[in-house]
């Protein structure tokens, strides 16, 4: 697993189905909170588009990068430290604009939390080589 998803709390990816939906389970740690006991709202967000773009992958295969072009996230109770599961699913599909809305909720069902996303689907291939261009010194 690398440091991003160790450092976001995954614990499982417990679903990927082609037809475009995954569910992830995160382990909210009381280091991610602040005042009350209160998991910070990034990491919530980060965890609904961690599920969102898990289903595109699902849904389109791992040749594609998903990119997040915009995302809205409502917050109907806090999280807690303990588990939570994401779950994304797609909405509405393009050929490269795609539409998905998600989730979080805690270990008892309640939703914690929803999001939509517009994502925009990019060819893996060509993000990892402008990112490789962009790392490499000058």
């Amino acid at each position: 697993m690398d440091d991003l998803y160790t450092t976001m709390g995954l614990v499982e990816v417990r679903e990927m189905d082609p037809a475009g939906r995954a569910v992830l389970v995160y382990e909210a740690r009381p280091g991610m909170c602040h005042s009350g006991g209160v998991v910070q709202g990034g990491f919530v967000t980060g965890w609904i588009d961690a599920a969102m773009a898990h289903a595109a992958i699902a849904k389109n295969g791992d040749s594609v990068t998903p990119m997040t072009l915009e995302l809205k996230v409502s917050f109907f109770a806090p999280a807690r430290p303990g588990p939570v599961i994401a779950e994304g699913w797609v909405e509405r599909h393009g050929r490269r604009t795609c539409f998905y809305e998600g989730c979080l909720k805690d270990s008892a069902g309640t939703v914690l939390a929803k999001g939509t996303s517009t994502i925009l689907l990019a060819d893996r291939a060509r993000i990892e080589a402008a990112s490789r261009a962009a790392q490499a010194p000058s």
